[in-house]
């Protein structure tokens, strides 16, 4: 059990013994991160999580090594290619930016007189609307906090990398069929009119 840590925690009492308090020990391992896991580091920090967490969790799903002796000495090599690698992919971010952000995407949806829409555009019809037009971005690295749901421009950025974000230029616009199928019955009205002015 190498970097392994026994903590006491002190819980419920027994029913056996009124005055005790129940213990119980949790142990803590150390284990070296070789992907960025939310809340808990950046690849390859060394870090000490729950024994059950990390066998269970991050060394099947190979997130992290068990930090031995020989693993630290591995990990040094690790952080070198991981700051290659971030720097790498950092600038294929910011090249990314540099094409996204000229972009305007344009979206038709059936709209009320008020301007609101029937449905929506979602994160999902702008990840595919970018990979119509070539680029292929996750649908949760677009940062819209709610659907769009009504007629406009709007700006919606987008996070390509811890420090890189995007910002595309999105319209809503009214369907052309509905607003066609509105003008078409008053125009039809006026030659009928006419006619019955005419006899």
């Amino acid at each position: 059990m190498s970097g392994a840590v026994l903590v006491c925690v002190q819980g419920k009492r027994t029913a056996g013994e009124p005055g005790a308090p129940f213990r119980y020990w949790r142990t803590n391992m150390e284990v070296i991160l070789k992907e960025d896991i939310a809340n808990l580091g950046h690849r390859g920090d060394v870090v000490k999580v729950a024994d059950g967490y990390g066998r269970n969790y991050l060394l099947p799903r190979k997130l992290a090594l068990q930090a031995t002796e020989t693993n630290k000495a591995v990990i040094e090599q690790m952080k070198a290619s991981a700051a290659r690698r971030t720097a790498t992919e950092k600038a294929q971010a910011e090249e990314q930016v540099t094409r996204i952000e000229p972009l305007v995407l344009s979206f038709t949806r059936k709209a009320g007189e008020q301007g609101h829409l029937f449905g929506s555009v979602t994160s999902a019809d702008i990840a595919a609307e970018l990979a119509t037009q070539g680029f292929e971005v996750d649908r949760r690295k677009i940062q819209l906090n709610e659907p769009l749901k009504s007629l406009g421009d709007f700006v919606v950025p987008i996070k390509l990398y811890r420090e890189v974000t995007a910002r595309v230029k999105v319209k809503v616009l009214a369907d052309a069929v509905e607003e066609a199928e509105t003008e078409a019955p008053a125009t039809a009205d006026e030659p009928a009119v006419e006619e019955a002015a005419a006899e």
